[in-house]
C-alpha cells in the first residue's frame, strides 16, 4: 500500500484541507505526514458562516438555512479550497461535534466530501459509533476523513494509478 506522499507525488497531486468541526485535525494530521512539504499546501478553519462565505464561497443562503452543516457545505468548501491553496485535492468537513439545543440539535454527525481535480470524489454524512467527549468525536471525524482520502482517490484515478 503506498504511502500518501508516494501517491501524491507520483499522480502529481497536492492536497489542502478547510475544516470547521474539526479545528484544525486535519491540517495537523497532514501537516506531520512523512514528505508532507511535497503535498499538502495547507488548509484554513472556517468556524463560522461569515468566514465560510467569505474565503471558501459557500453559498450564503443555502448555508444560513442550515446553519453550515450539510452536503453542499461541505462539497463546496473541498471545492473552493483548492482554489485557495492552489491545489489538486481538496477535502473539507463541517458538521456538529456536540448537541446545541439552542438550535434543537440533539444528534452529532458531520458531512465531509473530498474533490479532486474539480470533480466530487465522495461526500458523505459521517456519525461517531458511540457518544464521547468532544475531543474524541473530532479526532475520529479527522480519522474517518483522512483514512478515506487515499481510497477514494485510487478509486477515482484507478484509470490512471500504477501501484
Amino acid at each position: 500500500m503506498s504511502t500518501f506522499k508516494e501517491f501524491f507525488i507520483r499522480n502529481n497531486l497536492t492536497i489542502a484541507t478547510a475544516e470547521s468541526v474539526t479545528a484544525g485535525q486535519l491540517q495537523l494530521s497532514f501537516s506531520i505526514m512523512d514528505g508532507a512539504v511535497q503535498f499538502f499546501q495547507g488548509g484554513i478553519t472556517a468556524y463560522n458562516i461569515g468566514q465560510k462565505v467569505k474565503h471558501l464561497q459557500v453559498e450564503p443562503i443555502h448555508a444560513g438555512a442550515c446553519n453550515c452543516v450539510s452536503e453542499q457545505v461541505a462539497q463546496e468548501m473541498a471545492l473552493h479550497v483548492c482554489s485557495l491553496f492552489n491545489s489538486s485535492v481538496g477535502i473539507a468537513i463541517t458538521g456538529y461535534a456536540a448537541s446545541v439545543p439552542e438550535l434543537n440539535i440533539q444528534e452529532i454527525f458531520a458531512y465531509y466530501a473530498i474533490v479532486c481535480r474539480g470533480q466530487v470524489v465522495v461526500s458523505e454524512r459521517i456519525t461517531p459509533a458511540i457518544q464521547q467527549p468532544v475531543s474524541a468525536v473530532v479526532a475520529s471525524y479527522a480519522d474517518i476523513v483522512t483514512g478515506a482520502c487515499l481510497p477514494a482517490l485510487k478509486r477515482h484515478l484507478a484509470n490512471t494509478v500504477q501501484e
